[in-house]
């Protein structure tokens, strides 16, 4: 079987095959191993899969057109009532226009980057300030009694909720699916590497194997 091998220079997947011609004064040949077709990773014979949300995606652009509209809204509505207004609710509401507008725009660039590159620390910043800055500030003027809501301040923030609560679902949906991916990666990263050391020390076995032949020669030439 090996004279075949060695005639075709081919090799059965997972039997050994000689590496070299085995040599009469050493009296032995050094066998290698082929891997299996079985052991190759599958991602490698595969395209990269998409895994931007396409939801997302088309909130968010509709979000960016929107945006200017309830700023444009939200200030005229403020500048209408501030004079009605409590001191305390004054502070309050200006802070809140505030923040509420300068978080938007940097939560609108991390989803287009997280969603669009999918870049798992993006899009989990703009989950959170989602999440923790402007649901919690939108709840407050949707919901408190005492600052005088105004029809159209009602019905633009309605609509801006609902732009709000969808992108948090399609991202916690989209985040999920790019962690499983990564993780997926990570454990065939780890199963390609824990393959790495086993070839080093077999084409180290390899060379010693040849070192025991050369040694004893020597000993033979010197007595």
């Amino acid at each position: 079987m090996c004279r075949a091998l060695r005639r075709t220079g081919r090799s059965l997947p997972g039997l050994p095959h000689v590496l070299g011609a085995p040599s009469e004064s050493r009296g032995f040949a050094v066998w290698q191993w082929e891997r299996p077709a079985y052991l190759v990773p599958f991602h490698s014979c595969l395209g990269h899969e998409v895994l931007s949300s396409l939801p997302l995606q088309m909130m968010l652009f509709f979000n960016v057109f929107y945006f200017p509209f309830w700023c444009l809204s939200e200030g005229i509505m403020l500048a209408l009532k501030y004079g009605l207004l409590p001191c305390y609710y004054q502070v309050l509401l200006v802070a809140a226009f505030l923040i509420l507008a300068l978080a938007e725009g940097l939560r609108l660039y991390l989803g287009y980057i997280g969603n669009l590159q999918e870049k798992v620390p993006e899009l989990a910043g703009f989950l959170l300030l989602s999440f923790l800055i402007q649901l919690p500030l939108l709840l407050f003027l949707l919901t408190d009694e005492h600052i005088i809501r105004l029809p159209l301040e009602t019905a633009v923030h309605i609509i801006y909720l609902v732009f709000l609560a969808s992108e948090i679902t399609a991202a916690f949906f989209a985040l999920k699916v790019m962690t499983r991916q990564l993780a997926t990666q990570f454990y065939l990263k780890q199963f390609e590497d824990a393959g790495r050391p086993w070839k080093s020390g077999h084409s180290t076995s390899q060379g010693r194997v040849a070192h025991p032949g050369r040694s004893g020669q020597q000993e033979r030439e010197g007595s």
